[in-house]
């Protein structure tokens, strides 16, 4: 086939990312209306996850924060649209090598799904979106291809009627948009529907008041409550599972008595407990925002085993969320005075979707990886020698306790004070211990108390202020170290997310004038 015939490099592109859309839009429609089925993209993102080194993960939230996983689908998408616009432009003159490109990467989808730990559903009924997914791209992509061909040869040479191949466009491109429209009405429907029914009764044990003085006067501080839509979440869902209350249902089994099943209603109607706890993530570098305290509201774990009846020898808990994810929780943690917690209010409301609902773990005084298990169905009484959850299998430790930590909040980096109003402040916490004294100093001059603000419970974190008078103009460095009223003061010495946390004194630069 000679150049002058051949239809234009775009056209064939075109056909090709169409094709890949149609087939993706369809795959994804499908799964939304299935329940516990990945869509074919969120297959893949899950095996680029679940097949990431720690340290590319600990690279992606340091660099991305929240948005890793918007990052991580659009690479997916991107890649993808990438190799069927190669598909597409080989299949101008080529459409047997097309169709088997195209064949090629669906089947990796079909992979993907076929080992995705996040499925619910049986693994027959997982695969159909991702099999869907090849079928419709093969059939779209053979569709554009033809009529290209077909447009070309009736064309002048060198020129391409538009208009059969534009209709082709056009009908593949609103597959693509129902497909969209399916996913976006349908992916969380239930659970949305079921959280908007919720009503929380009072709590048996309703928390105090906040002291007075704990909100400290620092304008740009952190609220001493974190809002629902601020509080940070890093997981590894990357869909959030669409659970409704009305057909969830919790199993508590292994090491125990009596295995237990409690259905969304029954913890409604155990007294519950109401408790403001601070949260803190591993991944939190220091001096980041992977912090936030909360009003949480549900019933204590440690009644809950009670029921059950835990049997001698056992130390951890294994707990297992909708989409598979697990998390190791030393048993002594959720037996013990803290006020460990499945979850099912947060600040006044049933958990928000993206922070566990219907039903969560919260655990004062330990990192999220081991302890905060959103979207909660299964605790297993067991040993820690018996088996190893998501984190631990990634180099990351089996037992780990929060590292007391402080945070600078005002100033922000390169801020400018005028000199007769240089005031600072911001958070310190250190989760079932308390936090006895924080202290400042600028640049490397001597450290000076803070004054904090009211202690609300050692399972919170306390805010902290402090004023430069006759601040010095020019450029400064300020650093802020805590101490724990155990008597422990923060060290200096900087160590990375992996194992167990990083530690260090944050610091931020600012400006006098």
């Amino acid at each position: 086939m000679n150049t002058e015939s051949k239809s234009p490099w775009w056209a064939g592109a075109l056909a090709g990312v169409l094709a890949a859309a149609a087939g993706v839009a369809t795959g994804t429609a499908v799964a939304a209306l299935l329940n516990g089925v990945p869509s074919p993209i969120e297959s893949v993102g899950n095996r680029a996850i679940d097949l990431a080194p720690p340290m590319l993960k600990d690279f992606a939230v340091e660099q991305f924060g929240t948005n890793d996983k918007p990052v991580l689908i659009g690479g997916v998408v991107a890649t993808l649209a990438l190799l069927a616009a190669v598909a597409g432009i080989i299949g101008r003159t080529r459409p047997a090598i097309a169709t088997a490109g195209v064949a090629v990467i669906g089947l990796i989808a079909v992979a993907a799904a076929a080992v995705d730990r996040t499925a619910t559903a049986s693994r027959a009924l997982t695969l159909v979106p991702s099999l869907l997914t090849v079928a419709v791209s093969l059939a779209a992509l053979a569709i554009l291809l033809v009529t290209l061909r077909r447009t070309r040869e009736a064309a002048p040479a060198g020129l391409l009627r538009r208009r059969d191949f534009l209709k082709a466009v056009i009908g593949v491109g609103a597959l693509v948009v129902v497909g969209g429209v399916v996913n976006s009405l349908y992916g969380t429907a239930a659970a949305v529907a079921s959280r908007a029914g919720i009503r929380l009764p009072k709590p048996a044990v309703a928390a105090p008041p906040v002291p007075a003085g704990t909100q400290v006067d620092v304008t740009g501080i952190s609220p001493y409550v974190t809002a629902n839509r601020d509080f940070y979440r890093v997981d590894t869902a990357l869909r959030i599972p669409d659970v409704p209350a009305e057909g969830w249902n919790l199993r508590i089994h292994g090491m125990v008595d009596n295995e237990v099943n409690l259905s969304f209603r029954d913890l409604l109607d155990m007294p519950l407990a109401e408790h403001r706890i601070t949260l803190t993530c591993v991944s939190n570098e220091v001096g980041g925002p992977y912090v936030g305290n909360a009003v949480w509201t549900g019933v204590l774990v440690k009644d809950l085993l009670e029921q059950a009846g835990v049997k001698s020898g056992a130390d951890a808990v294994k707990s297992t969320s909708a989409d598979k994810w697990t998390a190791g929780t030393p048993l002594e943690a959720l037996t013990d005075d803290r006020s460990s917690m499945v979850a099912i209010g947060m600040n006044g409301e049933p958990l928000p979707l993206a922070h566990g609902f219907p039903a969560r773990l919260v655990v004062p005084g330990l990192y999220g990886y081991v302890s905060a298990t959103k979207w909660l169905t299964d605790l297993e009484v067991t040993r820690f020698a018996d088996f190893k959850a998501y984190w631990t299998t990634r180099e990351y430790d089996a037992e780990a306790p929060i590292k007391f930590s402080s945070r600078i909040d005002v100033p922000k980096s390169f801020q400018t004070f005028p000199a007769d109003r240089v005031r600072v402040g911001g958070v310190a916490w250190a989760q079932t211990v308390g936090i006895e004294q924080v202290e400042v100093r600028v640049d490397k001059g001597p450290w000076q108390a803070a004054k904090l603000g009211t202690e609300d419970t050692v399972e919170t974190w306390r805010q902290w202020s402090w004023q430069w008078d006759d601040a010095t103009p020019g450029n400064h460095t300020l650093t802020v170290r805590a101490t724990t009223k155990d008597g422990d003061t923060q060290t200096s010495d900087r160590a990375s997310i992996r194992p167990n946390g990083t530690t260090g004194w944050h610091s931020v630069q600012f400006r006098v004038e």
